[in-house]
């Protein structure tokens, strides 16, 4: 039973590049492959679960492992070969080959290619980072070979080419810090004291927990309005989000309308006011008649 299984395991299945693949051999490649990637597999967590712990971040982790995974399967590659006894020189001309059809037929893939890879070393853009493209806002959950992953405020996840994040502007919220400029606007009757109206908002916006006293709100009488006084309160926030926006704000307008009701002070609403020119005469009704029998 030995002896004819050794002789299975030696029958040659085919020949390349004057080398004969016996049966072993082809069913050994399949073994080394899958062995060796669950290795590699093993390896990379051990590695990245080592890097987090430490405190690295989400695309320095990205990124090593990305490389560790590229060089781990160059390795198993030439290995294989080395295995076999495959001279690489057997594979350049098949490799020139497809070269050149990448170069003809996938110049976009390779665009994002290169792309994926220029953004993960210069790193512009980061895992977690809150960005703009094109009116569009979402955190990048994903680098990819080919494309980003981001999701948008509303929860929507959009996969956009590395080539595009690199070739149009592209809005960064938080690619240096989390500090974020936004506004509230509010309008108040005319009448109401202005310096008054202007030391309440100031106030409210410095009693809120998440908005920033140094830089310190600022108050400005921005107009006079048609039917209001406009008031804008500018004010620093640490935000990672839109929708965190969004939250400070409002919290902000009913610290402001409660202040404004509390003092007395009127939110103004759209008024009118009408000029007749000329006399206006007032004419009775005639009283209703009854009709004749």
């Amino acid at each position: 039973m030995p002896e004819s299984l050794t002789q299975l395991l030696s029958f040659t299945v085919f020949t390349f590049n004057k080398h004969p693949f016996t049966l072993g051999e082809v069913l050994l490649v399949p073994v080394l492959v899958i062995a060796g990637w669950w290795l590699v597999g093993k390896l990379a967590h051990l590695a990245t679960f080592r890097l987090r712990k430490s405190g690295a971040s989400a695309d320095s982790v990205h990124l090593f492992k990305r490389i560790f995974y590229i060089i781990a399967l160059a390795l198993l590659t030439i290995t294989t070969l080395d295995i076999l006894n495959v001279p690489l020189t057997a594979f350049a001309f098949l490799s020139g080959a497809i070269a050149i059809g990448f170069g003809f037929g996938a110049q976009n893939i390779i665009n994002n290619f290169i792309s994926g890879w220029i953004l993960m070393w210069e790193r512009p853009i980061r895992i977690g980072d809150f960005l703009e493209v094109d009116g569009a806002r979402g955190s990048v959950e994903a680098i990819n070979t080919r494309s980003t992953r981001i999701r948008r405020v509303d929860g929507v996840h959009m996969l956009i080419p590395n080539s595009k994040l690199l070739e149009n502007t592209v809005i960064n919220w938080t690619l240096i810090d989390y500090l974020t400029r936004t506004s509230v606007v509010v309008g108040v009757a005319y009448g109401s004291p202005s310096r008054e109206v202007a030391a309440l908002i100031e106030q409210q916006a410095l009693k809120q927990e998440h908005i920033l006293s140094e830089p310190k709100p600022v108050v400005i009488f921005q107009d006079f309005g048609d039917s209001a006084l406009i008031f804008e309160v500018l004010f620093w926030v640490n935000a990672t989000a839109e929708r965190d926006l969004r939250q400070l704000r409002s919290e902000l307008r009913f610290a402001i309308d409660d202040a404004f009701r509390d003092a007395g002070i009127v939110i103004s609403y759209p008024q009118r006011d009408v000029h007749l020119d000329g006399t206006l005469i007032m004419q009775q009704a005639a009283p209703h008649q009854e009709r004749q029998p």
